[in-house]
């Protein structure tokens, strides 16, 4: 019992769970399919239940009405006597046996009050004394009773015999003076007109349940299946947008991440730029105005004493140095600050940063550019005005500039440039740790969520950044 209880609660499970997984307007075709299946059996029961009983009813009525008027005139006054004298008993005979009632009685008995049957066309029936049946006793109490039976419900011989349906009738003989119930007449009919009637009145009534209900249901279904595409499209839709957020949020989760690593590795950055800044500065101008100052100190400048020659050479030296001063001064200012390319196009600013390049170190450098369809923000043109600056003096400090490119292209949503060189390469197991160029390159590419590549080879180096137009709009 145990294991019988166990499998009958894990399929009750089993189909709990299939019907959970269907879709609303699955479940309510199948729950309601079952009630309106369930509703048209009850329906339909209850009311052929009434139609049958209505006609039932109504042919026995008009049936022991006939019947009434044709025996009533010809029995005794059984409100004295519950005898039939043989002169009643042949001319019920005569009228049970021949004409209509011959063709419609197959069997007629006549009950007293006491249980005795006083006539009955089957003569064995005859003075018999059976306890009153309830059917009976509702005829006593002056109700019309009618039963439809089918031709092997009945006991008695003579009704088996009729070989079809029969209309089993109680009616009630009532004295015409007074109206009290004097005795029973019990009578089947042959109902094969009624049961034909019957049959088709239920099939009919069972028709238009079902087609009614069937109706209502479709409706019912087209318009659940209505909202449930609407719900189930909803959700789909739902669906994509918490897919999208959600793929939002970890991109900006990791950009948070990458921008406040970025940061940090910014300040660094920053740090050693400045330290460099200041390196270059003390390195080159400052020792060229230590010299210069060198030579003030002269003893052809300070006391006067010597050739005019002499102090005009010291001089010349001392103006050289300054000017050389200036010089580099004026080179790293304008490696520090940028030109005016807040307006314009990105092929602009690369062929501004090209020629300035140009112009300082006379390299020739090929530059292929294609015009952006769409607008690239200002943060994205100073990355790449920086990129190809930086990797312009990195290739001319180690490859003497030697087959320089640069090459703009937009594909799709995509910046791709590349500056390239023909120089000897260098160790990538090295680059990040002793070249402040590139990780400053790669910071700056990866602070506002670009790509930055290094392909390097004894044949020459090429640098790519690659930057998403769309996700730097709006930096």
């Amino acid at each position: 019992m145990d294991a019988i209880s166990y499998v009958g609660t894990e399929c009750v499970q089993v189909l709990v769970q299939s019907f959970r997984s269907m879709t609303l307007a699955k479940q309510f075709f199948l729950a309601g399919g079952i009630v309106t299946a369930g509703a048209v059996l009850l329906v339909s029961l209850s009311v052929t239940n009434l139609i049958a009983q209505a006609v039932t009813r109504n042919a026995a009525a008009a049936t022991a009405l006939y019947v009434d008027s044709i025996i009533a005139p010809i029995l005794p006054d059984l409100s004295t006597t519950q005898e039939i004298d043989p002169s009643v008993e042949r001319a019920l005979d005569e009228t049970l046996s021949h004409g209509a009632l011959g063709r419609r009685l197959v069997s007629f008995r006549l009950w007293s009050k006491d249980g005795k049957i006083i006539y009955s066309n089957d003569k064995k029936l005859m003075g018999l004394i059976v306890p009153p049946s309830e059917d009976r006793q509702s005829a006593f109490r002056g109700e019309l009773v009618a039963n439809y039976e089918e031709k092997d419900e009945d006991d008695n011989p003579l009704e088996r015999e009729s070989g079809g349906p029969l209309l089993e009738i109680y009616n009630p003989v009532l004295q015409p003076w007074s109206g009290e119930v004097v005795a029973v007449a019990e009578f089947y009919e042959d109902a094969e007109d009624v049961g034909a009637s019957l049959t088709r009145v239920l099939l009919l009534t069972w028709l238009s349940i079902l087609s009614v209900l069937a109706l209502f249901f479709l409706v019912l279904s087209l318009i659940v299946f209505r909202g449930s595409s609407t719900i189930e499209a909803q959700r789909k839709v739902l669906k994509e947008q918490i897919a999208d957020l959600d793929r939002l949020l970890r991109q900006n989760t990791e950009l948070g991440k990458r921008v406040q690593k970025a940061s940090q590795q910014t300040a660094a950055l920053n740090e050693q730029f400045l330290r460099k800044v200041g390196a270059d500065i003390h390195d080159g101008p400052v020792q060229l105005l230590a010299y210069a100052t060198m030579r003030v100190d002269s003893p052809a400048i300070r006391s006067g004493v010597g050739l005019e020659v002499d102090r005009k050479h010291e001089v010349g030296l001392i103006k050289r140095s300054l000017e050389d001063a200036i010089h580099e001064l004026r080179s790293i200012c304008r490696g520090l600050v940028l030109p005016e390319i807040e307006n314009l196009p990105i092929e602009q600013v690369l062929d501004h940063v090209v020629s300035s390049y140009r112009s300082r170190t006379g390299a020739d450098v090929s530059l292929v550019t294609e015009p952006a369809s769409c607008s690239i923000s200002p943060s994205a043109r100073i990355c790449a005005y920086r990129f190809v600056q930086e990797a312009l003096n990195n290739g001319w400090l180690h490859a003497q500039g030697k087959g320089q490119f640069v090459e703009q292209r937009i594909t799709h949503d995509m910046l791709t440039i590349t500056v390239g060189d023909e120089g000897p390469g260098f160790d990538l197991a090295t680059v990040w740790s002793g070249r402040l160029g590139l990780s400053g390159m790669r910071e700056r590419i990866e602070s506002i969520g670009g790509r930055f590549k290094i392909l390097t080879s004894s044949s020459g180096t090429i640098l790519t950044m690659f930057l998403t137009i769309s996700e730097t709009s709006a930096l």
